[in-house]
């Protein structure tokens, strides 16, 4: 028999040494990756928030976690496509100003529910506390679960401080007035308060201006 003579070169050392091709995918992909994610760093519209955008109050905040603790995301996205058929619907396209806040942001894709990132001021504060502690008094055809233990469930506040504390430090503006006194804005109010106030808040500033 033959004996094969044939020596790989170039792109054929790549396929056959698995060690290789696998460090030369991670360099592709880290160049790729900075490519893409370093200019973000540079441009406004995606660093600066938005004209009129303010820092959620103390009681807005803790209903923000009350909403990421309760799992609210893996059913809502708050991200507006630029499409007819989403702003139609939702209102003004998301722009990333709207977020810089937001530490981690809640965009995404999943809607078993509706988009809420303009839900803010479309219904009133009791149809936002009669849909969460049972949706189907107000939407009888809904899936979504009722949340009844927030209208009982009452907050301290001990780490509301500390939390926009930690947050000035990733460079959210709040002053230490407002972390004096995030304690007492939200002590003795229900967890359903608290996410009715966070609720209310989505999208303003931009649905504000239409």
């Amino acid at each position: 028999m033959a004996q094969d003579t044939h020596v790989p070169t170039g792109h054929e050392k790549v396929e056959r040494n698995i060690g290789l091709m696998a460090i030369l995918i991670i360099v592709v992909v880290a160049f790729g990756g900075l490519a893409e994610i370093v200019p973000l760093f540079f441009i406004k519209d995606t660093t600066e928030p938005v004209a009129g955008l303010k820092p959620l109050t103390a009681l807005q905040l803790e209903g923000r976690d009350i909403y990421v603790r309760e799992g609210c995301y893996t059913c809502h996205s708050q991200m507006v496509r630029p499409f007819r058929a989403e702003t139609e619907r939702y209102g003004h396209y998301s722009v990333a100003g709207e977020f810089v806040y937001d530490h981690p942001f809640q965009w995404g894709s999943k809607r078993t529910g509706p988009d809420l990132a303009r839900v803010g001021g479309r219904y009133s504060d009791d149809w936002q506390r009669v849909h969460l502690i049972n949706p189907r008094d107000v939407v009888p055809e809904s899936n979504m679960p009722g949340f009844p233990w927030l209208a009982r469930n009452l907050l301290d506040g001990d780490l509301t401080g500390r939390k926009l504390a930690a947050l000035r430090t990733l460079g959210v503006p709040y002053s230490d007035a407002d972390i004096a006194g995030a304690k007492a804005a939200v002590a003795g109010r229900s967890e359903l308060d608290a996410l009715v106030a966070y609720l209310q808040n989505l999208g303003t500033v931009i649905s504000n201006k239409r």
